[in-house]
């Protein structure tokens, strides 16, 4: 069944094998209840063939449960009503989080993944606690956007944007691209909730070994910036969070390692973002 899948999106399979381990431990950060049965066993396979420091890393469930906050904080608190995932891949939100009435939710990945991921939850029985729409679409081609408005987005209609895990695949012209096709769709006051490798990560000596490992294995680490303000500020976003791994806010009492200082140079770092667009860029790019 996963043979219809390229290496970048069997990654999808391993992030809902550590979702499931996480939702397992009794300090879990979110508990998601389908991500055992879309990892399957190939899920678990990949995951436990990571490197003893890979699988111990809480990072993947600290990040889910920030993107989580913050989301529900946008939809709740700030009744924002449209939501699109990009890279969605065995992302479960819309199963496993509360949504206000009027929510609608956008999940968008290759075709191939989107259909292995709607035969699994259709065998689970699984039914969204939101209006879901899939949008099946190569999200590095010219054409997602016009696929996303066909299947209903307004982008006059303010609207919260979550990429997770996303952009170290894609090379920067990509990543730029798609940074210009969502502030071009997003209305003033909209969000963008994501998260970024350092360009240190990719030039670390400490990270080198793994980097290589993920070269082998198809799916290596194309992107990262050491200043995630100035990306989306050139897009017309301006950072209201931008969070380390183990700062206050992103922490739990889960991560173990001490945190640097931005202004230590040269140190692989994990960013975590929440961003709003700037209406008054809106017509610049």
């Amino acid at each position: 069944m996963d043979d219809e899948l390229d290496p970048v999106a069997q990654t999808a399979r391993w992030t809902a094998a550590a979702r499931a381990r996480e939702t397992e431990r009794p300090d879990r950060l979110f508990a998601d209840p389908l991500a055992a049965h879309l990892a399957g066993a190939v899920g678990f396979a990949i995951l436990d063939r990571e490197p003893a420091e890979v699988r111990a890393n809480p990072y993947l469930p600290i990040r889910t449960r920030v993107l989580d906050d913050w989301l529900s904080h946008c939809v709740a608190d700030l009744a924002v009503t449209q939501v699109v995932l990009l890279g969605a891949g065995f992302d479960c939100r819309a199963y496993r989080m509360p949504w206000p009435e009027g929510v609608v939710l956008w999940e968008l990945d290759v075709p191939e993944l989107l259909h292995l991921k709607a035969r699994l939850l259709a065998a689970a029985g699984a039914a969204p606690r939101c209006e879901r729409r899939v949008v099946a679409v190569d999200l590095t081609s010219d054409e997602w956007p016009t696929y996303l408005v066909r299947a209903g987005f307004v982008a006059e209609v303010g609207s919260v944007w979550l990429a997770e895990g996303l952009w170290a695949y894609w090379p920067a012209r990509a990543v730029e691209r798609a940074m210009q096709d969502i502030a071009e769709l997003a209305a003033p006051a909209s969000h963008l909730l994501t998260d970024f490798v350092s360009q240190d990560f990719l030039e670390s000596p400490w990270t080198a070994s793994y980097l290589r490992l993920l070269e082998e294995r198809g799916t290596p680490w194309r992107f990262g910036t050491n200043q995630p303000e100035a990306l989306l500020a050139a897009h017309g976003w301006r950072a209201e969070a931008v969070l380390q791994p183990g700062e206050p806010g992103a922490a739990f009492g889960r991560w173990p390692y001490p945190v640097a200082p931005r202004s230590v140079p040269g140190l692989p770092r994990s960013f975590l973002v929440h961003a709003t667009r700037e209406p008054e860029n809106l017509q610049e790019d």
